[in-house]
Parts: structure tokens; C-alpha cells; sequence
């Protein structure tokens, strides 16, 4: 059967990250094909996940193949989001997912950051992708808040991946929901948000989970 593997590189990322790199030579190593699209687009300042929602989507084929999504923290969380609202995608795959990423991420930034982007409209971020510091676009905090991790409860085959000493996305935020869904299968990594000490592991839990040769 025709299946179709479609990897979600992170935020500030792209799809030359060692993780997607690594991934897709195992892929290809088995003879599969991995799809990762670009997510910045073109234009990192203009992202939102809405934005990301549609990209994505747009890869589906259109008779209905199965689709496996893998997400990198917030390829991940749009990669469970994707997984809720297309039946077309039948099993997720998520590293490190970013489940409360707008939160973590502003309370880091500070109260005082936060009010001076939302008035400027933009804010300096360092995109690991590029190697330097781009401008977001506020828009992306006034899209982001709209998809809570509570709309989250089809039934889809999940595997989550995290890392114990994540200090991006806490792996508590992973803990709960898989706790809350028993449906997830669940492994904790000891690694930090990254997880490039533990790739092979990754793969090994990829290919046991999707039944790759």
C-alpha cells in the first residue's frame, strides 16, 4: 500500500536541519520517500501556523493516500493539528511537539519584549535556519493563540518523543497530554530539545511504530 511521509522541521528551522537530514537518509535508506516541505516559505517574518496548516495540506494527495506526519516541536504541534482536522492523516510522529510553546515562549521573552512587539509589529528572531536574526511578524502570537491543545482528541496513532532536560518546551507539557489521551504512545528521551544525542533511538522508535522494513 501507498503511504506518504511528510517531515515538519521546527520553528526558525528548515528542512536542512541535522535532524530532518538525518531522518530522511534513513528513509531513503529504507527506500522510502520523505517530503519536507520548507515551512518558512520564503518568508520567515509572514509565518503563522495557520499559514503552516494550509502548506501542508496542500502536499496531501488528492485520493485520500494515507498520510504519516512527522513534527519537530512546532512542526509537531502543526503536525497534531493537521492530524485533527485531515482523516487523510493516520499516524503522527512527534519530536519534542511545541503543546504550550506560545506560553513558554512569552513568558521567557518578558512582559516588556512582548508589549513593544505587539506595537512595533515585529521582533528580531534568531533563525537557526538562516544563521541570523529575522523580523516575525506580531501576527504569528494572534494566529498561534487560537489552536489549544484541548481541540486535540481524534483518535490517531501518536507516537511523542521528548527529551527530560528540554529546557524549550518543558516535557511536563508532553507528559499531560499523552495522559490525558491512551491513544499516545509515550518515551522520554535523555536529551534536551534537540535530541541530536539520541537520533538513532529516534529512528529505531520511527520504525517500530510505522513498521518500516
Amino acid at each position: 500500500m501507498v503511504l506518504h511521509y511528510i517531515y515538519l522541521h521546527g520553528f526558525a528551522s528548515s528542512p536542512h536541519s541535522a535532524k530532518a537530514e538525518y531522518i530522511r537518509t534513513c528513509f531513503a535508506q529504507a527506500n522510502i520517500k520523505l517530503k519536507i516541505p520548507d515551512l518558512n516559505a520564503g518568508d520567515f517574518s509572514h509565518l503563522t501556523i495557520t499559514r503552516q496548516l494550509t502548506q501542508v495540506a496542500s502536499q496531501f494527495s488528492h485520493n485520500s493516500t494515507p498520510v504519516t506526519l512527522i513534527g519537530s516541536s512546532l512542526g509537531g504541534l502543526t503536525a497534531a493539528h493537521l492530524g485533527q482536522q485531515y482523516p487523510q492523516v493516520q499516524r503522527l510522529v512527534l519530536l519534542a511537539p511545541a503543546f504550550g510553546f506560545l506560553s513558554h515562549w512569552l513568558s521567557k521573552l518578558g512582559d516588556e519584549t512582548v508589549q513593544r512587539w505587539q506595537k512595533e509589529k515585529y521582533l528580531m528572531v534568531y533563525h537557526y535556519g538562516e544563521e541570523q536574526k529575522l523580523p516575525l511578524s506580531y501576527d504569528f502570537v494572534k494566529d498561534a493563540s487560537q489552536y489549544k491543545e484541548e481541540a486535540l482528541q481524534r483518535l490517531i496513532p501518536t507516537l511523542i518523543l521528548h527529551g527530560r532536560h528540554d529546557d524549550v518546551i518543558p516535557i511536563q507539557a508532553s507528559r499531560d497530554f499523552a495522559q490525558k489521551r491512551p491513544w499516545v504512545e509515550f518515551m522520554e528521551l535523555d536529551s534536551d530539545h534537540g535530541l541530536g544525542n539520541v537520533m538513532s533511538e529516534i529512528w529505531q522508535a520511527i520504525r517500530s511504530f510505522c513498521q518500516l522494513p
